[in-house]
């Protein structure tokens, strides 16, 4: 049984995308950070839909090159392929998008360190761990390179697996233009020609555009570019024609491209066309591996070009199995593929991990984002607020304490008083909870940095989880309720325009009487308004039926959603075991959220100086292990229950 189901051999990349559209290169200003490369896009792209995929390059050995493996070990993409160069940089691409016509990029390779490749990186074990390798056009163009990728087609093949082209042609990459051609996507070459056609006889599947199979073929002429090819090669040839799709070609090549084996094509707007032959590629061996029908996997791919062209960026753009699957059922909505509320929704729960990365799947998450609570302290121990800040970093030293590296485990901190820790906290591995709202402002407003566009957000590392408290109530008079949703709607704009995660916290119990249907009627509420948190705080509720009822509020509405915490409320330890009891007997509760129960005595003996840094990280570690074992308790309890048959 293979350990993996494809490699892929070649170009890494940072692809630095403008973030302004229908401009010139020379204007943008900002700029996305995304992986890039052809082989790194597959690889990543596959893994989207389900298959366990790797990658044979090099890196530099500093921060983009770090970016690369990490990114891809977020998507989980085997990195043991992944050579860190000491020597040479990581490759920088920079691009944008002019208009439907005009793709600028600018190709930053120049001794790079994945043209370093060579044989000594072929591990021939690891090869013989895959069902396919596939290899790009442009590691062919360097005799050391070429090296490289020749010996892994040839040990693949000695193991009967499956072995792959992506023609992938650059001209300025093959030293045939300048730097600034990095658009151009054909120049005539016998020298390419002959170079791609000495390898060719090594493959299974080819697969390119016309203008690919022009340079492979030796002729403009597709079809006779096509029966050049098949004339050293008995692969089966995929030619990628546009917006008239794709066709297949296992035997002899017919006198016309509409004769091959083709899947359906999909009507939308061509946004950017960059990284979408990685799209389809990635969607054409899903099923090829998969040993699905050529329709079918030409639909696949198909597919997953018409998600790349349509949005920004191209790993980002590539669509999870599940959003696949989606599509193909529904089909297409409005030819604007980035405009689709409902799609781009799937498109977002269904890979935020690759971004924010971690496993959640438990959430033990020590809040100390608390301003007022805490300069209530200050103020009654007679010390400034500059004393809060400390604190705060006492807070983050005692849950990194009880965490110990493990998964899990996080932090609500503010950025107003708790800048420090927040900073501290970066690359942890902490989940990390960043709170927007004034403390306890009704209607809901936000602290000033924010910024009434909330462009504040744009500095939010992505790591961080924006976090709203909102004082609401089915009761709200209508005044009430429309300016607290006007804010949630804006709010939630911005986080998904900085590609930032949203829990929201609703407190209900303060602002008037609550039932088992309280909580269940603003979650739905909140869903009718076209917000999707990613994450909701939750008061702890007593009965069943409130539990059973906010839950199925949610998983009605957003079967994607990462879950709910508990909050404290500054409650006792019995209290919050009870309403840890009941929380844990739903899947949908990840965990906690809680703050001044672990805090709170040891801000009142340290800010009054009766006790030292050390006892206050004590003290605060051994309560909030404490609650995380009553949880894991809980959880454990709740799992045994339903095993012995009782109800969830």
């Amino acid at each position: 049984m293979k350990k993996l189901d494809v490699i892929t051999i070649g170009r890494s990349s940072v692809d630095l995308y403008g973030a302004q559209v229908g401009g010139r290169l020379e204007d943008m200003s900002s700029f996305n950070k995304y992986i890039g490369g052809s082989p790194t896009n597959m690889a990543t792209g596959t893994a989207r839909l389900g298959l366990k995929s790797a990658v044979i390059t090099r890196v530099g050995d500093e921060h983009m090159g770090r970016f690369i493996v990490e990114e891809l070990g977020r998507h989980g993409v085997d990195t043991r392929g992944v050579v860190t160069d000491g020597e040479r940089l990581t490759a920088l691409v920079l691009l944008g998008i002019r208009d439907q016509e005009q793709f600028p990029l600018i190709f930053y390779r120049e001794n790079c360190a994945d043209m370093a490749l060579c044989e000594d990186d072929i591990d021939p074990d690891f090869i013989a761990s895959a069902r396919a390798v596939v290899a790009t056009g442009t590691h062919l163009s360097h005799p050391q390179t070429e090296a490289a990728v020749l010996k892994a087609l040839k040990l693949a093949r000695a193991n009967g697996d499956r072995t792959a082209l992506d023609i992938d042609y650059r001209p300025n990459l093959w030293g045939l233009s300048g730097h600034g051609d990095g658009e151009n996507r054909f120049i005539a070459s016998e020298k390419v020609t002959e170079k791609l056609q000495s390898t060719l006889h090594l493959f299974d599947l080819i697969v390119g555009t016309e203008e690919e199979f022009h340079i492979a073929g030796g002729t403009t002429d597709t079809v006779e570019a096509l029966r050049n090819v098949r004339k050293v090669s008995a692969a089966t040839l995929v030619c990628k024609r546009g917006p008239m799709g794709a066709s297949a070609f296992e035997g002899e090549i017919p006198d016309r491209l509409d004769d091959g084996v083709s899947g359906p094509g999909f009507p939308i707007e061509v946004f950017n066309v960059l990284g979408a032959g990685d799209g389809f590629m990635s969607g054409l061996l899903k099923g090829w591996i998969t040993g699905e029908d050529w329709v079918t996997s030409l639909t696949y791919a198909n597919a997953c070009g018409a998600f790349a062209v349509s949005r920004h960026g191209c790993t980002p753009a590539y669509p999870s199995w599940e959003e696949l699957q989606f599509f193909l059922k529904r089909g297409v909505k409005t030819k604007a593929l980035r405009k689709d509320p409902e799609l781009e929704q799937i498109h977002w729960s269904t890979n935020r991990h690759y971004i924010h990365g971690g496993d959640w799947s438990t959430m033990r998450v020590f809040a100390f984002d608390h301003r007022i609570q805490l300069e209530q302290m200050a103020d009654e121990a007679g010390v400034t607020h500059e004393h809060i800040g400390f604190f705060k970093n006492l807070c983050l030293d005692a849950a990194q304490k009880v965490a110990g590296g493990k998964p899990g485990y996080g932090i609500l901190c503010d950025s107003r008083l708790g800048q420090d820790a927040l900073f501290r906290a970066a690359g942890t591995g902490l989940w990390i909870g960043h709170p927007v709202e004034w403390p306890a402002s009704r209607p809901l407003t936000l602290e000033p940095e924010i910024g009434e566009d909330f462009g504040g957000l744009s500095e939010w590392p992505a790591e961080h989880v924006v976090k709203v408290l909102c004082f609401c109530h089915p009761d709200d008079d209508d005044g009430m309720r429309a300016q607290q949703e006007d804010v949630l709607k804006r709010l939630f704009a911005a986080c998904r325009r900085n590609r930032l995660e949203l829990l929201l916290e609703v407190i209900p119990s303060k602002v008037g009487p609550v039932d088992d249907d309280t909580n269940a009627q603003i979650i739905r509420r909140i869903y009718e308004l076209g917000i999707y948190p990613d994450w909701w705080k939750l008061e702890p509720m007593t009965s069943k039926a409130a539990w059973s009822k906010a839950c199925a509020a949610i998983t009605e509405n957003d079967p994607y959603t990462r879950g709910i915490v508990v909050l404290g409320l500054d409650a006792p330890e019995d209290q919050l075991a009870d309403s840890f009891a009941q929380a844990a007997r739903f899947q949908l509760v990840k965990g906690f959220a809680i703050g001044r129960t672990i805090f709170g005595d040891a801000a009142r003996g340290w800010l009054s100086g009766k006790i030292t840094n050390e006892a206050a990280v004590e003290d605060m570690s051994n309560r909030f292990e404490r609650l995380c074992r009553i949880w894991d308790k809980a959880r454990d309890e709740a799992r045994l229950g339903t095993q012995q048959g009782e109800p969830a």
